[in-house]
């Protein structure tokens, strides 16, 4: 019985991302209370760094606090044996388990430390008694990140942020970007973030360091020509704004990301985006720079709609990301941008400065390889595969989207030798989606960009139910995965609907887009979902103790989702004029659960975001509620 217990944990021992070499051994180790950590005496002092990492992982798991011991030579048996050695590549390492010793050795850059992230879920999983594997280990691809926005809609708190770097470390996730445009508190853009809760030096600061000890390059990334909402619609600078107007048009979710480009006729914006550029650039200690210039889709149609026609739309863009490419480089870092205008006529990409790092994104769940090959072919050396986790517009991430996406990119940047991935995370229209669901998503990520073999669907599902939840039926994510498709009427779609009624004053508009889901069956969904969350309600007692507020949040979440659903027989009948209305004690009641429901969702949010643009999430639910109540009063 023993034997086959052994058996049974060496078979299903779960690691991601997948080793590069991995067999096993006879016998095992045990973990012995009085066991200690030994540091080699002639390894950097960041080895203490990873060494508390695996101390406090021990701890939680067993309950054994080991001590940690420094000398040249370790003494004894039961050890548990971090050193470095010069001669292994950046960031790989080996770890030796055999009955006598645990051996990490890697090299000074983040090997060890990696084989600790490597050991700590070998613990989550055999507790004290580890099998003796000897696992040999580097990364595919240099530069595995993960992007995440901080702008529309949340803001995070800096605990938040700390766990989130915390979850990046362990899945060997190397860089952090996080999307600002106005929720940093710059020093006089007062005009700018006066009704936010922007992140601070402070913040960043401490992030920053926090984030190093953990292996991780924390990139700055800042919106600096498109996607300007906030800055161009102030008193002090909506005179730079590509389109004359749009600061006095009202806020819509929609309208915010597809316009407020800056004028680049005018010097002043130069100047503008240089001074942002510099301020915020000296907060981190990256070598790295996101200026983002992504999506300008006003550039030539305002302002410079003479100078596009002279010259062409791509190549006034080109030189515009050439000046503030060239200023980063002036100030010692390495420049990055996203690929989407490029993109469009790549033969112009010699246009741009050599060092220029192409950020390439693609979000859909058949992406080819089309475009990235077309890029790689103009001109751009230096390269990184840009997928995401599939969770703006929506209350829960589409998974399945998000494995396909995922996976593909990270093939394709494999096979053309691209220098990194870059996992978004994006929170248009505010942001609504819990940010911890976006976590399977980012694992894809780690684990495709780590290890260049793409798993099966099933089967990475499978093992992050294990690993990352501790859920032994190993099904938890394929439950998320089939909740997240019952949105019969989809996050997205209601804030339109709504915009077009409220702002817009276009019936026509709102009834357009409810024909996109008349033949959803809001009621059907519903009933799937009772059901789905029968099985989160029953897991809820079982995965892992730190993993359970995210249960929570997901039965919520599922609660949104039947809200939403329920407005649609209603909206059928007063905006298609399909059916009859229901009756005005249902309507009462849909709008009073409406307003309950958003109490608890605003509760949640506080808990990992500042208060930043909520207001905006609970206008449009408050919205559907005085409808639900002015139809039937």
């Amino acid at each position: 019985m023993i034997l086959f217990i052994f058996y049974l944990r060496r078979v299903f021992m779960i690691l991601l991302p997948q080793p590069a070499s991995l067999s096993y051994g006879e016998g095992t180790f045990t973990i012995h209370y009085n066991s200690r950590i030994f540091l080699d005496s002639e390894s950097p002092a960041s080895l203490y760094f990873a060494a508390q990492l695996l101390q406090q992982e021990i701890e939680k798991q067993t309950g054994f606090c080991l001590a940690i011991c420094r000398r040249h030579q370790p003494l004894g048996g039961h050890l548990i044996y971090l050193t470095t050695s010069p001669e292994l590549s950046r960031e790989s390492y080996t770890l030796t388990v055999t009955s006598e010793r645990v051996t990490i050795c890697g090299s000074p850059e983040s090997g060890v430390l990696y084989g600790v992230q490597t050991l700590r879920q070998m613990i989550r999983q055999a507790g004290a008694v580890l099998p003796s594997v000897l696992i040999s280990d580097s990364p595919a691809m240099e530069n595995r990140g993960f992007y995440h926005d901080v702008t529309r809609g949340r803001v995070p708190t800096l605990s938040y942020l700390k766990q989130l770097a915390d979850t990046l470390s362990f899945y060997k996730i190397n860089q952090l970007q996080l999307y600002i445009e106005h929720s940093y508190l710059f020093d006089d853009l007062t005009e700018m973030w006066r009704d936010d809760t922007p992140l601070t030096a402070k913040d960043i600061l401490e992030l920053d360091r926090y984030c190093k000890d953990l292996g991780i390059d924390l990139v700055p990334s800042l919106a600096s020509f498109g996607h300007l909402y906030k800055l161009l619609c102030t008193k002090s600078y909506a005179h730079l704004c590509e389109l004359e107007g749009s600061a006095s048009a009202p806020f819509s979710f929609f309208d915010r990301q597809a316009h407020h480009t800056l004028d680049i006729t005018n010097p002043e914006s130069l100047a503008l985006a240089k001074h942002i550029l510099s301020e915020y650039m000296q907060l981190f200690s990256s070598k790295y720079f996101n200026l983002c210039a992504d999506e300008t889709f006003d550039l030539g149609k305002g302002a410079s709609r003479a100078l596009a026609e002279e010259k062409g739309t791509t190549v006034i863009y080109t030189e515009f990301v050439s000046e503030l490419a060239n200023f980063i480089t002036e100030s010692g870092r390495t420049p990055m941008f996203w690929s989407d205008v490029i993109s469009q006529e790549p033969e112009v990409y010699h246009l741009l400065p050599k060092n220029l790092i192409c950020l390439h994104w693609d979000y859909a769940a058949n992406v080819s390889s089309e475009r990235l090959t077309r890029l790689a072919n103009s001109g751009a050396e230096l390269l990184y595969v840009c997928p995401g986790v599939q969770g703006w517009n929506q209350l829960i991430n589409k998974y399945h989207e998000a494995y396909e996406n995922i996976s593909k990119m990270a093939r394709y940047g494999h096979e053309c030798h691209a220098m990194g991935l870059l996992n978004t995370d994006w929170g248009d229209y505010g942001h609504i989606n819990h940010p911890d669901f976006s976590r399977i998503g980012m694992i894809y990520g780690a684990a495709f960009s780590w290890n260049p073999e793409i798993l099966p669907e099933a089967e990475i599902n499978r093992q992050i139910s294990v690993l990352e939840f501790g859920d032994a039926s190993g099904n938890l994510v394929s439950v998320l995965d089939l909740l997240s498709h019952q949105d019969a009427y989809p996050w997205r779609t209601a804030v339109m609907v709504q915009e077009a009624m409220e702002l817009h004053k276009n019936p026509e508009e709102a009834a357009e887009l409810l024909r996109s889901c008349s033949e959803a069956d809001g009621d059907a969904s519903n009933a799937s979902i009772d059901a789905l969350c029968a099985v989160l309600y029953e897991k809820a007692g079982t995965i892992r103790p730190e993993n359970r507020p995210m249960i929570y949040a997901y039965l919520l979440a599922a609660d949104g989702l039947k809200v939403l659903n329920r407005l649609l027989p209603f909206l059928r009948a007063s905006v298609l004029s399909e059916g009859t209305l229901p009756v005005k004690a249902d309507c009462f009641t849909l709008a009073g659960d409406l307003e309950r429901w958003l109490y608890s969702y605003k509760e949640l949010w506080r808990t990992v975001s500042r208060e930043s643009e909520l207001y905006r999430i609970a206008h449009v639910f408050c919205w559907y509620a005085d409808l639900l109540r002015d139809q039937n009063a």
